[in-house]
């Protein structure tokens, strides 16, 4: 028997599944559900690799420039003596530099996807001229501090002032690249990383010794000469952590060389008198 024959059957009512409402979530549930973003973006392990790669392109670099050296401009020299060669080494200076600048930017843009300078902090402080004074204040400050100190003498810093071609190529190295490049790795790189898990004061002093250590060959091996830069590296280490900037720890670090230089300038009538330029810079 059909359906239609019985009357008191009725077909089942049609069942619609309606669309799906989408309830927006509040922001700050959002918020909460994302994973955070760590800051830094790098690890200790990052900055490690980082430091070591340099050290081996420094190694690496030396030697290369040294070669090169020795085979077109002093082929009666051995590679000792090219070695101390003040225009080359400050060649292999400006090469360490750029293969660090290389790593930092292969490493927060490559591996990290992140704009470099904004990922970093670097920004400007207000007062550039205020940063750069106490850079001044602080070399006239640790000037006064190396006359209580052994400071070494017959150095090898000392023999890149032996002419004034290559006190002149040292001067404008020390206020533009080194000051840039070591702050970039040193507050940039290293800084935020001890700061997020030992705190500010931490990072303040562990950024500052290795920067000090980096600087000792340069000077005999002096500790005197290690403690002034340490000082100066901590300096640069508050400059960071009050400004949240690496461009204020730069402007310090860049203020602090640049009167060194100038006073070594003014003393030597443009690097003329080198005896007076060594004995201001010890």
């Amino acid at each position: 028997m059909s359906s239609s024959d019985n009357p008191q059957f009725e077909p089942p009512p049609l069942v619609t599944v309606d669309p799906p409402v989408v309830v927006p979530v509040p922001s700050e549930f959002a918020a909460a559900a994302a994973p955070p973003v760590r800051d830094p973006l790098w690890s200790g392990w990052d900055v490690l690799l980082i430091a070591g790669l340099t050290f081996v392109a420094m190694v690496v670099l030396q030697i290369a420039v040294m070669l090169v050296a020795q085979v077109f401009w002093y082929p009666h020299s051995n590679l000792a003596e090219v070695g101390q060669k003040p225009g080359l080494l400050l060649l292999s200076q400006m090469l360490l530099y750029a293969a660090l600048a290389a790593g930092m930017f292969l490493l927060v843009e490559g591996k990290y996807h992140a704009p470099f300078w904004k990922a970093i902090q670097w920004n400007w402080p207000p007062s550039v001229w205020k940063m750069l004074g106490v850079g001044a204040l602080m070399m006239i400050t640790l000037g006064l501090l190396q006359n209580l100190l052994p400071m070494p003498k017959d150095t090898p810093f000392e023999h890149l002032f032996d002419r004034p071609r290559d006190a002149y190529m040292l001067s404008i190295i020390a206020v533009t690249f080194a000051p840039l490049m070591e702050e970039l790795f040193f507050r940039g790189l290293m800084y935020p990383v001890v700061a997020r898990r030992m705190g500010v004061t931490w990072a303040i002093i562990l950024s500052a010794l290795p920067f000090g250590l980096i600087h000792l060959p340069q000077y005999g091996w002096a500790w005197a000469a290690g403690l002034v830069i340490f000082l100066v590296g901590v300096a640069c280490g508050v400059a960071r952590a009050a400004s949240r900037s690496v461009g204020a720890a730069f402007l310090v670090h860049a203020g602090y060389n640049g009167t060194q230089m100038l006073i070594a300038i003014l003393v030597t009538h443009g690097f003329r008198n080198m005896e007076k330029a060594v004995a201001g810079l010890r």
